[in-house]
């Protein structure tokens, strides 16, 4: 369990409390409509048992025909009755069941996507994955046994001991007299399963993830032969799975034995004692039947009930791993009291950032400086040095540890999160395309975007005439994450869904890095129409596609070492002068080997 102090108790109690409180709750009337069916069941359960006494007393001993028919129709109404109320209840269960399914994934999904950035980044995505399912599932069958349990099997039982102990209360002492030694290691039991289920679930957490990682990478296991390594690691994974589903069953069947041999204890008693009473005359062989059919049909919900403990244990330990996650909060909040973000220009100032993602380890360190509005202002520097650290930090992916980040003059904690995002357009490194049609991917951030819109930003973007070459034009589906369309096409499509978004201010990182000579020309053209009259904030490691921005700023080890012009930075001879001189001389090389391969080319 978490140590986060607001995360509650995880007793059996506690947590079934909650579930009554969150989930279940919620439901009560239908639970209710279950119950009586419930008890419907239970009581044409008791007739049936009570029914034997004048069966054998009245029908098979004094020959009452007259009572046969009677008897035989009560018979027919009772089992009827059984039916119908067993299908209502089992109805009734089964829709409370799959809603606390949908409720709970629909709060939890709601819950986590609340959830600052890191968090996404340190929990495996396979683990969050098997919380949405195999938990939850296991959360619904412990509510729908429990209380099925509780319900029918319990009144079942409670009809079925009143004739027993209508018939013989001495009998029916010696018959359940046995029963409570069972109580101590069905407990146990309980315990051990719940461990066992924890660990299950763990492991299960982490083969989704291995198994997400290998899938979405196949290209690299392929690439570097690791086929072997990976059929290794899930193998090694999927035998612990077994190791514990196994050992799960084990100790779930161990209810069995125990249940079976003091059944058979109590029914050996029943005989016994009941037989010698018939015999002596001090009991009537219909009571002695009707007795006896209430004590075998009492056997099956007692080991139902015997048994519902280790379901139970089971869905209060995927109830548990979901209340950890519901437990905790997000660490990046918006203030109650939170205000629109009111534009005027847009412009950016940051003051004295001090940022880190490890304890003790800064990824920024006193950075300061301004994007005025309506311009656009350049971050450049070597991998690492905490560029997109400052991109992330301005819509509130990530918080400051100290100083201050402000928007026309509107510190961003104190701005609606909505407000905030939707005055900025972000373009990353990293492109993420869902697996809906080209049109969908385009107008993500606009979803009620006119057709005409969504066409001109694809074209502003040079993507119109690649779209147009699919086989469905706009309506092709890209795949997930975006497998059907290339890199370069893939970043087009992220550059016109900010086209597309119109926001007034900008945020780039490395927004041409995928593209081909031609497409970055088309596309830097679009991106400098669009960055008229906006404030842009641009991570460029080109320095050619950043050399005509108002203002550079060199980021180097999480500090601010230069500010200036293109030609002001050239002059200062610093970092900056000496990553155009690396860049450029590295070009001139390339294109110098391009030149001889044209000559030889020639010359053969």
């Amino acid at each position: 369990m978490s140590s986060d102090p607001h995360v509650q108790s995880n007793t059996t109690y506690a947590l079934m409390s909650r579930l009554v409180r969150e989930s279940i709750r919620p439901y009560i009337g239908w639970i209710g409509a279950a119950l009586l069916c419930m008890a419907l069941v239970a009581a044409a359960t008791a007739a049936s048992a009570w029914l034997m006494k004048p069966v054998i007393n009245d029908v098979f001993f004094e020959k009452n025909e007259q009572l046969l028919w009677l008897i035989s129709g009560a018979v027919f109404v009772t089992f009827t009755i059984k039916g119908i109320a067993n299908y209502g209840q089992s109805v009734l269960m089964s829709y409370v069941g799959q809603r606390i399914i949908t409720d709970t994934q629909h709060r939890l999904y709601a819950h986590l996507t609340n959830m600052e950035l890191g968090f996404f980044h340190d929990m495996p995505t396979g683990n969050l994955i098997s919380r949405f399912t195999v938990d939850i599932n296991m959360m619904r069958a412990a509510v729908s046994n429990a209380l099925t349990g509780l319900g029918k099997d319990f009144l079942s039982l409670i009809g079925l001991v009143g004739v027993m102990f209508w018939q013989d209360w001495k009998l029916a002492l010696l018959a359940f007299i046995v029963f409570p030694i069972a109580v101590i290691p069905i407990a146990r039991l309980g315990k051990r399963m719940r461990k066992v289920t924890v660990n299950t679930q763990e492991e299960m957490g982490q083969f989704t993830t291995l198994l997400e990682q290998t899938f979405q990478g196949a290209r690299v296991v392929k690439s570097y032969g690791m086929e072997e390594y990976e059929k290794k690691r899930v193998r090694a994974i999927a035998e612990r799975v077994f190791t514990l589903v196994f050992k799960s069953a084990r100790v779930r069947s161990l209810a069995s034995p125990i249940m079976e041999s003091l059944g058979g204890v109590a029914i050996t008693l029943v005989i016994s004692y009941g037989g010698y009473q018939v015999i002596h005359g001090s009991m009537d062989a219909g009571s002695f039947f009707s007795f006896i059919t209430a004590l075998l049909l009492a056997y099956e919900p007692m080991k139902r009930l015997a048994n519902l403990n280790a379901t139970l244990q089971e869905g209060l330990a995927g109830a548990e791993r979901l209340f950890q996650l519901l437990d905790r909060a997000p660490t990046i909040l918006e203030k109650p009291d939170a205000r629109p973000l009111a534009i005027s220009g847009g412009g950016v100032h940051l003051e004295d950032i001090h940022f880190s993602y490890v304890k003790d380890q800064a990824a920024l360190s006193g950075v300061t400086f301004d994007v005025p509005a309506g311009k656009t202002v350049a971050l450049v520097g070597p991998s690492g040095a905490g560029k997109s650290t400052i991109l992330n930090l301005i819509p509130r992916f990530y918080d400051v540890e100290s100083g201050k980040i402000a928007i026309d003059g509107s510190d961003v904690r104190d701005v609606t999160f909505e407000s905030l995002r939707g005055c900025m357009a972000l373009v990353s490194q990293e492109i993420t395309l869902f697996d809906d049609t080209i049109r969908a991917n385009i107008a993500y951030g606009r979803p009620d975007a006119a057709e005409e819109d969504i066409i001109a930003a694809a074209k502003n973007a040079a993507a119109h005439d690649f779209i147009m070459a699919m086989p469905d034009g706009y309506d092709t589906y890209v795949g997930e994450r975006g497998t059907k369309v290339s890199g370069g096409q893939r970043q087009r499509l992220a550059i016109a869904r900010a086209m597309l978004k119109n926001a007034p201010i900008l945020l780039l990182d490395e927004a041409t890095s995928a593209l081909d000579t031609e497409s970055e020309r088309h596309v830097q053209s679009a991106l400098t129409n669009l960055m008229q009259g906006r404030t842009t904030l641009v991570i460029a490691h080109r320095l050619s596609t950043v050399m005509d921005a108002d203002l550079i700023h060199v980021i180097d080890q999480g500090k601010l070492v230069e500010s200036g012009s293109h030609a002001e930075l050239i002059a200062q001879d610093g970092l900056y002068a000496r990553l155009y001189q690396l860049q450029f001389r590295d070009d001139d090389t390339l294109a110098e080997a391009a030149n001889d391969t044209q000559i030889a080319a020639g010359g053969s």
